[in-house]
């Protein structure tokens, strides 16, 4: 074998060898812990209602209790500043909050599963909402976790893990737990109240793979100290003017709902509302596209057993295969240039789309444009979980990352809210045009946030070597 062939040979193992790493195994886990409760209260629960006889309109009302996934920034301040008792004493502030929401997603989940729809439907709809809030819990401290776990170069690779066991554990939690309610109650059509039971206990069980991660996991490093000593500085002058226990509440809630957003703009300055439009823009060509797919499959003529295979089989498993592709990027070329790599693979791929609008049904085809799709929104995926990670600060990356991640779906969902209008008027052929050409002025901000950011940092540097004392001739 050449020399040249060995050394590619190792340099592939060295991209490889980041899979390799602890840490991305314990994300691994943890994602399957993250993404084993979201489906059982949404599609499943949804398949138990009906199936038990609820009517679509209070299916309908229990979709309600997603909300809690999109208010988890309301309360990421109390997973970064409040230690719990006895939890954090003896894992940690991270894998303490973790703990404890694991196990109020156990207790919530086996409650589910000993409730009758039929006879008391609110019980089984409060226990419910309890696994949601335990479960969006559980991803703000397991983000803040990722976060801390590894430097910048890593965080991609724990990404994709992280991915990869999601949304394993959300096929587990819906597939499976439609097939261990089969296996239970076999060859009856009939509602058997018992089956669904059953299944919801063992999900309970499976819930055990995020405990004992969590238990022998490692607690990352936070760095709190600049934190707490703003708190201790803040609650001594308002003891001056307030009785103790309310200077000791107000120093609190200002370090944790107000510093995490003064520390993010005194860090980047000028450049933070440059940055807030980059993530709020990043995302929007596949999101307006996304809202218009599965419409546009059935107006192509597609039924509902195609499309179901095609993207739940090669989506997904492109999907993963580009977000490990992007961390093994990521890795070798840094954030920036990947991030720049992702928006423009989204971007371009949309415009398959527009083809499979010309040329109509077509499955292999439409198997080639999901597929491709797919995998440049795993890179860019990949690449945004990255930067997300590294504009946070230590002690504040629960609340920020949880409001950055928040920021980054409002302004696309608003304009994809009009994709419907836009394809009534002007057609999938130029709709898809419109998706893709919305995505190439991200690349614009990529472009000159990379090199405004990189500025400040050799500014920085220019001025610390300049402050250095010289050394003595």
């Amino acid at each position: 074998m050449s020399s040249a062939t060995l050394s590619r040979t190792e340099r592939i193992k060295d991209a490889l060898s980041i899979y390799m790493h602890k840490r991305v195994l314990v994300l691994l886990l943890l994602g399957f812990s993250a993404g084993l409760p979201l489906m059982l209260v949404f599609s499943t629960l949804s398949f138990w209602l009906r199936e038990a006889g609820i009517d679509r309109t209070a299916i309908g009302y229990f979709s309600w209790i997603a909300l809690a996934y999109g208010f988890k920034w309301a309360w990421s301040p109390l997973v970064d500043r409040l230690s719990l008792p006895i939890f954090t004493r003896l894992l940690g502030r991270r894998r303490g909050w973790m703990l404890f929401a694991q196990l109020l997603l156990v207790g919530a989940i086996l409650g589910m599963s000993f409730s009758d729809p039929v006879k008391d439907l609110e019980r089984l709809a409060l226990f419910a909402l309890m696994v949601a809030f335990a479960s969006a819990t559980q991803d703000i401290v397991i983000d803040a976790f990722r976060i801390e776990s590894a430097e910048e170069k890593m965080q991609a690779a724990l990404a994709a893990a992280y991915q990869v066991g999601y949304r394993s554990a959300m096929i587990v939690a819906t597939a499976g737990a439609l097939t261990i309610a089969a296996w239970v109650d076999p060859g009856n059509n009939e509602y058997n109240l018992v089956s669904w039971q059953v299944a919801y206990l063992i999900m309970a069980g499976l819930m055990s793979v995020g405990i004992l991660t969590t238990l022998f996991s490692k607690e990352p490093k936070v760095e709190t100290k600049q934190a707490d000593n703003q708190e201790t500085q803040l609650r001594e002058e308002l003891n001056q003017r307030y009785p103790k226990i309310v200077a000791g509440t107000l120093s609190w809630l200002y370090t944790a709902s107000v510093l995490p957003f003064l520390d993010f703009f005194k860090r980047y300055g000028k450049n933070a509302l440059l940055i807030l439009m980059l993530i709020s823009c990043y995302r929007i060509s596949d999101i307006v596209m996304g809202i218009m797919a599965n419409v546009f499959y059935v107006d192509m003529g597609f039924a509902k057993e195609e499309i179901a295979a095609i993207s739940k089989i090669y989506g997904l498993i492109m999907t993963l295969v580009g977000a490990g592709f992007g961390g093994l990027l990521l890795a070798r070329y840094g954030t920036m240039k990947i991030l720049f790599l992702g928006a423009l693979l989204v971007a371009v791929t949309n415009l398959l789309f527009a083809w499979q609008a010309v040329i109509g049904y077509s499955v292999p085809f439409l198997t080639l444009a999901i597929s491709v799709d797919n995998f440049s929104a795993g890179i860019a995926t990949a690449a945004f979980i990255a930067y997300l990670s590294s504009l946070t600060s230590s002690g504040y990356s629960a609340t920020q990352y949880a409001l950055l991640s928040s920021i980054m779906l409002l302004f696309p969902k608003f304009i994809a809210g009009f994709s419907g209008a836009y394809v009534d008027t002007f057609g999938y052929v130029n709709f898809f045009i419109a998706a893709s050409l919305i995505g190439f002025p991200v690349l614009i901000l990529v472009y000159i946030v990379d090199k405004r950011t990189r500025h400040e940092h050799n500014n920085e540097l220019s001025a610390t070597h300049s402050n250095s004392p010289k050394p003595e001739a």
